[in-house]
């Protein structure tokens, strides 16, 4: 397909200059309007405006200058279709071969919080996705431009093969095209959806809008590909500042997800150390250094390579304490001059500015064969009214501070979980067991003698008493779990008996 005219119309104008020159010098008519016209015109280059295009002028406050037959006309003819090109000579609808449109910026409109709902209305694009999508439905014969980063590439095609484009690029154009205009309009509907406070949490359609933000190294394994996308969270991971270390893979960013989501549920210092999805270690402190030190004691030998998010500025003490071994990632709101220096003596390791502790309304979305799951984040905070004592012996003060801290932990850890908790720190975590009471023997076997008057925290009730057997024989000073077996009385047995106190909190937390 040869072009012979073009209609410009773009609101980031980057490189539209230089691209229009190069369609001027093959030959190529321009038809534009409004802004573009005037700049293009200002460079020198020959463009026809919209208005003596169509015989009609711009009306509404320009809400209406492209939406005309002869545009659209001239976008839709068949030109193989001997009616349609009939008709378009019997109407004077010149023919246009091409369309180079990029849509108002509502999503740099509504990034502002400033912005009000007039002007995130404004830029609503009509014309633009309008002419997008004439073109793209016709893409056998118009060619449909929507990105700067598409112009040297259509250049380059069009001085080989003497202003024409094959039919591949053809097709490659509108589909972008469409991908691009279906993001356009999710973008609407979320921000509407927020603004206009719909209530609908699961709508009958789900639209979604994601931008893709770069390839990763590679996927969950090197053999697999990847890439990562943002969406319109206010926090997200494609904010963070990567000051040291090479770009991100597919795991660690998951990993990463994983550390900030459970740093997140504590307001105090707080880190935490994540090992292939799962927290190694967690604690909370007066001062972030000792929370650092307290979650690698947890299991340094699991912490070697993983991933260390914290809510404080991270200074030279605890960044020495990261230095002294090898790890992936560490993720703090700040580093301090000296702390960072320190840090970047590993010259692989990625330290990552991002103030995390923000939190949005989040969904938890899943990928299943053929469609998602979607649900509410888990967000339950229990707290000491919610716990029901079931057992003769009551926790002291002590083990329900314990208790509460380790059910914001549990949540975080793959199921069957099983943590041990220390005051404010984690000393031993079972995770991902298919059964629970294998999950009980692995914390006991991760806490290394620390279990001794321990909190044990399950994300579900124990089916069996077995589990209890086993806490007892360790030595754990008290329980907490959802409750809710049909065994529970052998269960609040088993605690009596062995004099643990036994707390139910009647809220479980799976994690799949």
């Amino acid at each position: 397909m040869r072009v012979k005219r073009a209609l410009v119309s773009v609101s980031d104008k980057t490189g539209i200059v230089e691209f229009a020159k190069a369609l001027n010098k093959m030959g190529v008519e321009i038809v534009s309007t409004g802004g573009t016209a005037n700049m293009l015109i200002k460079e020198g280059i020959e463009a026809r405006m919209v208005e003596e295009f169509t015989s009609f002028k711009e009306m509404l406050g320009g809400r209406v200058k492209t939406l005309h037959p002869k545009i659209h006309g001239g976008l839709l003819a068949v030109r193989t279709n001997d009616r349609h090109m009939k008709e378009v000579e019997e109407n004077q609808i010149p023919l246009i071969d091409m369309v180079v449109v990029n849509l108002y910026p509502f999503k740099k409109t509504i990034s502002d919080p400033k912005a009000g709902l007039d002007a995130a209305i404004e830029n609503i694009d009509i014309g633009g996705p309008t002419m997008i999508r004439s073109a793209a439905k016709n893409h056998r014969f118009v060619a449909v431009v929507t990105s700067p980063e598409q112009y040297d590439e259509i250049i380059g095609e069009m001085s080989e093969k003497n202003g024409n484009i094959s039919l591949d690029t053809l097709q490659k154009l509108a589909f972008r095209a469409f991908e691009h205009t279906a993001n356009y309009d999710a973008t609407i509907q979320a921000f509407l959806k927020q603004r206009f406070d719909v209530k609908e949490k699961f709508p009958k359609e789900l639209v979604l809008a994601f931008d893709k933000m770069y390839d990763c190294r590679y996927g969950e394994n090197p053999h697999q590909e990847a890439a990562f996308y943002r969406d319109s969270s206010p926090v997200s991971i494609a904010d963070a500042e990567i000051l040291n270390g090479k770009e991100l893979s597919f795991n660690n960013i998951n990993d990463l997800s994983g550390a900030v989501s459970l740093c997140r549920e504590f307001t105090e210092p707080c880190v935490v150390i994540v090992k292939h999805a799962n927290p190694c270690g967690c604690a909370v402190a007066n001062e972030i250094a000792m929370a650092f030190a307290q979650a690698l004691e947890s299991d340094p030998l699991s912490a070697f390579g993983g991933i260390i998010a914290m809510n404080r500025t991270c200074g030279l003490e605890t960044a020495k304490q990261i230095t002294s071994f090898f790890n992936e990632i560490v993720v703090a709101p700040d580093f301090g001059p000296k702390a960072l220096e320190e840090l970047k003596t590993k010259k692989n390791l990625r330290v990552l500015r991002w103030d995390f502790r923000e939190k949005g309304r989040e969904m938890s979305m899943k990928k299943v064969i053929g469609g998602i799951l979607l649900q509410d984040e888990d967000n339950a905070d229990i707290k000491k009214d919610d716990l029901k004592m079931v057992s003769e012996t009551k926790p002291s003060e002590e083990q329900i501070a314990g208790m509460l801290f380790g059910l914001k932990v549990v949540k975080h850890v793959k199921s069957n979980a099983i943590i041990l908790v220390q005051g404010t720190k984690t000393v031993g975590i079972g995770a991902g067991q298919m059964s629970r009471v294998d999950s009980v023997d692995i914390s006991i076997k991760k806490a290394n003698g620390k279990e001794k008057g321990a909190v044990l925290v399950s994300d579900a009730f124990f089916p069996f008493r077995d589990s209890i057997d086993n806490a007892a024989k360790a030595g754990i000073g008290a329980i907490i779990e959802p409750g809710g077996s049909i065994k529970d009385d052998e269960v609040i047995a088993a605690a009596n008996e062995h004099r643990i106190p036994l707390v139910f909190t009647g809220v479980r937390h799976f994690l799949h």
